[in-house]
């Protein structure tokens, strides 16, 4: 019983070492993940002043504006 006990704690530590390095950002970006956070940097952004005086300030912000720690990307 002991001796299960242990391999069971092993595992346990073993397991959440390894989640632990799944969940650090990466440096080393492939240029098909590295297009998609360009193109999200690039619609991350309020909407210019002439689209407010154009609508007659119907469209006042984006709607689609993220924030980098509230929402994350389904990449």
């Amino acid at each position: 019983m002991n001796r299960r006990l242990s391999q069971v704690i092993e595992y346990l530590q073993l397991s959440t070492i390894f989640h632990e390095h799944l969940n650090e950002p990466g440096a080393h970006k492939t240029l098909i993940i590295k297009r998609k956070l360009a193109k999200k940097i690039k619609q991350n952004r309020p909407i210019p002043q002439w689209t407010r005086m154009k609508t007659g300030n119907t469209i006042r912000y984006n709607a689609k504006r993220r924030h980098w720690r509230r929402t994350k990307l389904k990449l």
